[in-house]
C-alpha cells in the first residue's frame, strides 16, 4: 500500500511546478453507464488517484498557489445513511479531514461556490483538458491562461517509486501465477473463454481487483487480430493461443503475453517462429539501461523480424531496404512497447516539451513485446507458416545499470513451456 505521505509529497511537487497565482483541478472519474440503470465496476481517475489515494466518485482536488505558498483542497461526498444502504460505505468529509493530509477537506456540495472564491484574481487555471467533458475553459473564461495539468502529472508518474514497483511486482505475481494456470489448463476440446475464465478466476482469487484489460485469448488465426477480445472460439488442438492478459492490483498493473500450444507441443513451424520472436526480446533486452532511447529498442526488433521473415521466407531482399520501403509492416505492424503502471498504457509522455525524445532512466517501467503475425490468408507466406500468430511480452523496470525483467519466473523459453505441467506455480 501507499501511504498517505507520499500522496501528500507529490502534491507537494505537483504545487511546486504550477506558476505563481494559480489554480489546479484534479477531478474524479464518474460512473459510466452498462445499459438502462447498470453501471461498470468504478474505477478512479487515474491522475486524481496518483495525487490523492481517493477512491470515491464526486470528488476534487484544488491546489492553489499563491507566489510560493501553495494550499490544497480535497472535496468529497457527505455522509448520507441512505444513499450508504444502497451504495456502501463513504469516507465522508469528517473522515477525510483524518486520513489525507490536505489543508482543508469540504462537502463537494459546496465545490461550485468555494472554487469560484478560490479562482478568483488567479493569472492561470490548471485543469485535465480531457477529463469527463470538464470544460473549465468556457466556465472560467476570467483566467487569461488555461494549462493542462494532466501533462505535469503524466511526466511525474514516469519515474515509479519504491512503493509504487511493489505494487507493480505484486501485480505481475498474480499475472504468473494466472498465465501457469492457463499452461497447465487441459485446454483440448475447450473453448477460448474456459481458458479465459481460468485466468481471470486467479486474477480474482489472489485479490487483483480487475484484469487490467481485456484479455486477449486467441486461438490460431485469430491471434493475428492484435486486439481480438472475443474469445468465443473452440480452440484447435493443433493450434497456438496468444494469451494477453495482466490484472490490476492495488491500481497497478501487469501486461504479460504468452504464445503457447492448445495440445502442449509445438509443432516443427510453431517453434521456429516462436523462436525468432524470443530471439528478437532477448536481443532488444540486451540493449535496455539508462541512456537509451526507446526508438534504438524499436529499431532493434525491426532490424530482427526483418531477418526472420527473411528467414521465414515471407520477405526477400536486401534487410536494410526492406526496411526502408516498412515490408515488415503487415507482419509487425506495432511498437516495442509502451510506460506501464497505473495505467497498462501509462499515458506518459514519449518526448519532452522540446519534443526531443525521452531517455530511459531508472525506476521507469515499460513492456518490451515483439511479435510476428501470418495471416492464413496472405498468400505471400508459405503455406505451411499460415495462420500463426506469437507475441511475447515482458514487464522491464529500468534499474541503475540495466534493467529487471519483473515477469522474469513466467514459463518463456519452448522447453519451459512444454514442461509447464510438471512444475509448480
Amino acid at each position: 500500500m501507499i501511504k498517505e505521505d507520499e500522496y501528500k509529497k507529490r502534491r507537494d511537487k505537483l504545487g511546486s511546478k504550477l506558476s505563481k497565482n494559480s489554480l489546479a483541478l484534479i477531478s474524479s472519474s464518474s460512473y459510466k453507464i452498462r445499459s438502462n440503470d447498470t453501471e461498470y465496476p468504478y474505477r478512479q481517475n487515474s491522475n486524481f488517484y496518483y495525487t490523492t489515494g481517493f477512491r470515491e466518485d464526486e470528488a476534487a482536488l484544488v491546489i492553489v498557489k499563491k507566489r510560493s505558498k501553495v494550499k490544497t483542497y480535497l472535496f468529497v461526498k457527505k455522509k448520507d445513511k441512505a444513499e450508504e444502504l444502497w451504495n456502501g460505505k463513504r469516507v465522508g468529509v469528517k473522515e477525510a479531514k483524518k486520513r489525507f493530509l490536505v489543508d482543508k477537506v469540504y462537502a463537494i456540495d459546496s465545490f461550485d461556490k468555494r472554487l469560484k472564491n478560490l479562482a478568483d484574481g488567479k493569472k492561470t487555471l490548471y485543469f485535465d483538458f480531457g477529463s469527463d467533458g470538464l470544460d473549465m475553459s468556457k466556465k472560467y473564461k476570467n483566467i487569461p491562461e488555461h494549462k493542462n495539468v494532466a501533462k505535469i502529472i503524466e511526466k511525474m508518474r514516469l519515474i515509479k517509486s519504491t512503493s509504487e514497483i511493489e505494487l507493480i511486482k505484486r501485480s505481475v505475481e498474480i499475472a504468473k501465477d494466472a498465465h501457469h494456470r492457463a499452461m497447465k489448463f487441459d485446454k483440448l476440446g475447450k473453448f477460448e473463454y474456459q481458458v479465459q475464465a481460468e485466468i481471470e478466476h486467479s486474477f480474482k482469487n489472489q485479490g487483483a481487483y480487475s484484469d487490467a484489460y481485456t484479455s486477449v485469448v486467441a486461438g490460431g488465426d485469430n491471434a493475428n487480430t492484435l486486439h481480438y477480445i472475443q474469445n468465443n472460439e473452440k480452440l484447435s488442438d493443433s493450434d497456438l493461443i496468444l494469451i494477453d492478459a495482466g490484472c490490476e492490483y492495488e491500481y497497478y498493473t501487469s501486461d504479460i503475453t504468452r504464445t503457447i500450444p492448445v495440445n502442449g507441443k509445438f509443432s516443427d513451424e510453431q517453434k521456429e517462429i516462436y523462436n525468432l520472436v524470443l530471439d528478437t526480446q532477448l536481443k532488444v533486452l540486451e540493449a535496455i539501461k539508462p541512456g537509451v532511447k526507446r526508438s534504438k529498442l524499436q529499431k532493434i526488433s525491426i532490424k530482427c523480424i526483418t531477418e526472420a521473415l527473411i528467414k521465414l521466407g515471407v520477405l526477400k531482399g536486401d534487410v536494410k531496404k526492406l526496411i526502408k520501403d516498412e515490408a515488415y509492416k503487415p507482419y509487425y505492424p506495432h511498437g516495442i512497447g509502451h510506460w506501464m503502471g497505473i495505467d497498462v498504457h501509462d499515458q506518459c509522455p514519449y518526448k519532452d516539451e522540446n519534443t526531443k525524445e525521452i531517455t530511459l532512466k531508472k525506476g521507469m517501467v515499460l513492456t518490451i513485446e515483439p511479435g510476428i503475425y501470418l495471416d492464413k490468408d496472405d498468400k505471400k507466406i508459405p503455406k505451411k507458416y499460415r495462420g500463426i500468430g506469437v507475441r511475447i511480452e515482458d514487464d522491464i523496470l529500468i534499474t541503475n545499470d540495466g534493467y529487471e525483467n519483473l515477469s522474469k519466473d513466467i514459463a518463456k523459453s519452448v522447453e519451459e513451456i512444454e514442461n509447464i505441467k510438471d512444475k509448480k506455480s
